[in-house]
C-alpha cells in the first residue's frame, strides 16, 4: 500500500478558499491532492489507497510560519539543562560534566540566579568560554572568556548582539542537527509544514538541512532569509545559495530581513507623532537611507526584503522605501516584499500596503506573552488611548485588501492554533477577562486562511501548498477541535492530532 495515497474523510474540512468547513474528503495520490469535495470520496478508493477517517476533527491546509528563528530555539535547548539549579555553582558543575556538546553552554537557568559577576565562571572555566542561558533567554551569565569570544556582555544579550554565540552553537553540527530533528517534530506537532527561517548573516547550516532532505528526514518546506547583523546584507551569499538550492524541492533562499525600530514600551518604536512620556518620536537613530540602499541592492540581485516595523512612523517609512521599488504593470511590487509585526500601524497606510502588494507578517499570539493590565498601562502612558486603539489592527489590514500571513517570531511564541484564535480573534490575554481592541480582531476563518494560504503566498509557495485543491501537494493538518465553530474564548486547548507533509504522515497523536 502506498503510504502517500489515501482518502482523508472528515465532517469539518476547511480547504482555505472559503469561510465555512464542509463534511467531505481530500483524496491524495502519490503526495498530490487529486480530489476535494463533499461526500465520502469512494471513487478515489482504489487498490493501494487507504481511508483515514478523522470523524469531526478539523482538517486544514498545513500551517505556515512566516517568521521564526530556529537559532533562537536552538540556544534555549543547547547544552546542559540548568532548570531547577539552586545556585550558580550547581549550574557550573552541570556544564562542566556535560557530554555531546562542543561548547560550555547550558540552558534554562532560573532567572533568580542571573548576575553580571563573572568571578565564579572565571574560576571554574578559566580561558574556556562559558555561557549559562536563563529560561526564555531573558538573561545570560558569562565568564570573561565568553564576553571576549562572542563580543557581547550579559547587559546586552539580545539575539542580534549574541549572533556570534548563535553561530558557534549552530556550527556544532553533532548537537545542532539532532536538535533540528527535534525542532521538526515539534513544528509538525503543531500542524506546521512550512517555515520562513531567519538566519543571521551566513550562519545557517544549509548543507546539513539539504542532507536531511536527501535522506527523507526533512518534514518542513524551508524558506531561508538572511538577517544582516555583523555586516551589510551579503548579496554574494544569497546568490550562492540560490544556485546551490536550485535543485532542492524543499529548501530555498528567499531574501533578506532587517530590524528597523523597536518596542513601543521602550520608546524605540518610531511613531509619527511624539510620545507622551518621552521627548521625541523614537529613542533610536534609524538610518532609513541605509535600509533603502539595502533593499535596492537586494532587489537588484533579484531578492525580496522584509522590514521589521512596530511604530506607525516606521511602517510609513518602510512603505516609502517600497514605493521606490520595481513594480509590475499594475503598480504592484515586482518582488514580494513584506513587513513584519506592524504592532501599532496607522490605518491610513493600509491602502498603500494593499496597492503595493506588501505582505503583512503578523504575530497572532503576541497577546499570549503579555497581560491586559500591563499592556493598557503601557499604551496609555506612551502613546495614549487614541493611537493605542490601532494596536494589532489585522481587521483594518484585511478590510483594506492587505495580504496577511501569520508568524510567531519563535521561540517568542509557538504555532498554537487554539491559542492563536483565543488571542487574535477573541482579543484575549492569558489571564482571561474582557477583550482588548476587539474592533481590530479577525474571524477564526480569516486567521486560518492567513496561517495557511497567506503564509504560502508570502513564501512564494501558493502554487504548491496553502489550500486544499487538486494539483497541490498534500500538506495537511488535523486538529481535535473545530475552532471555527467555537467562541474564541473557548479555543485554547485545541491540539494537532495529525500532520501530513507532502502526502506522508509525519505526526500522529490520535
Amino acid at each position: 500500500m502506498d503510504e502517500k495515497s489515501f482518502v482523508l474523510r472528515s465532517e469539518a474540512i476547511f480547504d482555505g478558499t472559503g469561510d465555512v468547513p464542509f463534511s467531505g474528503y481530500v483524496a491524495v495520490r502519490d503526495g498530490e491532492i487529486v480530489g476535494v469535495g463533499e461526500g465520502d470520496g469512494d471513487a478515489f478508493v482504489t487498490d493501494g489507497v487507504r481511508v483515514i477517517d478523522v470523524g469531526d476533527a478539523l482538517v486544514t491546509p498545513g500551517l505556515v510560519d512566516a517568521h521564526c528563528f530556529f537559532q533562537g530555539w536552538l540556544l534555549q535547548n543547547y547544552g546542559a539543562d540548568l532548570s531547577g539549579c539552586a545556585s550558580l555553582a550547581e549550574a557550573a558543575a552541570r556544564v562542566a560534566v556535560q557530554e555531546g556538546f562542543a561548547l560550555r553552554v547550558g540552558h534554562g537557568l532560573p532567572l533568580a540566579l542571573a548576575t553580571t559577576d563573572t568571578l565564579l565562571l572565571d574560576e571554574v572555566f578559566g580561558d574556556e568560554p562559558c555561557v549559562l542561558v536563563c529560561e526564555g533567554a531573558e538573561a545570560m551569565v558569562m565568564n570573561g572568556a565568553a564576553e571576549d569570544a562572542f563580543g557581547f556582555t550579559p547587559q546586552e544579550c539580545w539575539s542580534e548582539r549574541a549572533h556570534l554565540l548563535l553561530a558557534a552553537v549552530m556550527a556544532d553540527h553533532a548537537a545542532s542537527v539532532p536538535l533540528y530533528r527535534r525542532y521538526l517534530s515539534m513544528m509538525n506537532g503543531y500542524g506546521v509544514t512550512s517555515t520562513k527561517e531567519m538566519g543571521y548573516d551566513d550562519d545557517w547550516f544549509v548543507d546539513e538541512v539539504v542532507g536531511l532532505e536527501r535522506s527523507g528526514e526533512l518534514t518542513l518546506r524551508v524558506s531561508l532569509m538572511s538577517q544582516p547583523v555583523g555586516r551589510d546584507a551579503d548579496i554574494g551569499y544569497g546568490l550562492g545559495l540560490r544556485d546551490r538550492l536550485a535543485k532542492s524541492d524543499l529548501v530555498a533562499f528567499s531574501g533578506y530581513n532587517q530590524m528597523t525600530d523597536g518596542s513601543i514600551g521602550d520608546h524605540a518604536g518610531e511613531m509619527k507623532e511624539p510620545y507622551l512620556d518621552f521627548d521625541g518620536r523614537c529613542s533610536l537613530d534609524i538610518d532609513w537611507g541605509h535600509h533603502a540602499e539595502e533593499v535596492r541592492r537586494a532587489e537588484e540581485a533579484g531578492f525580496r526584503f522584509s522590514l521589521h516595523v512596530q511604530g506607525d512612523g516606521a511602517v510609513s517609512h518602510a512603505l516609502d522605501i517600497f514605493e521606490g521599488c520595481a513594480r509590475d504593470d499594475d503598480g504592484r511590487l515586482r518582488f514580494r516584499h513584506a513587513m513584519t509585526d506592524l504592532e501599532a500601524a496607522d490605518p491610513a497606510d493600509f491602502a498603500r500596503m494593499a496597492a503595493l502588494g506588501v505582505v503583512a507578517e503578523v504575530y497572532p499570539l503576541i497577546q499570549s506573552i503579555a497581560n491586559r493590565a500591563g499592556k493598557v498601562e503601557m499604551i496609555g502612558r506612551t502613546i495614549g488611548e487614541e493611537r493605542g486603539a490601532r494596536y494589532w489592527n489585522r481587521r483594518g489590514m484585511l478590510d483594506a485588501g492587505v495580504r496577511v500571513a501569520c508568524a510567531t517570531d519563535l521561540p517568542m511564541t509557538l504555532d498554537d492554533l487554539g491559542s492563536g484564535v483565543y488571542c487574535a480573534c477573541g482579543g484575549l490575554f492569558p489571564e482571561g477577562g474582557s477583550p482588548l481592541f476587539s474592533q481590530n480582531m479577525i474571524t477564526p476563518a480569516e486567521l486560518v486562511r492567513a496561517w495557511c494560504a497567506g503564509g504560502a503566498f508570502d513564501l512564494m509557495l501558493e502554487d504548491r501548498v496553502g489550500t486544499l485543491e487538486p494539483g497541490k501537494r498534500a500538506d495537511i493538518a488535523v486538529f481535535d477541535t473545530n475552532v471555527l465553530a467555537l467562541d474564541p474564548a473557548d479555543a485554547r486547548g485545541c491540539s494537532c492530532q495529525m500532520t501530513i507533509f507532502d502526502g506522508r504522515v509525519v505526526h500522529d497523536a490520535r
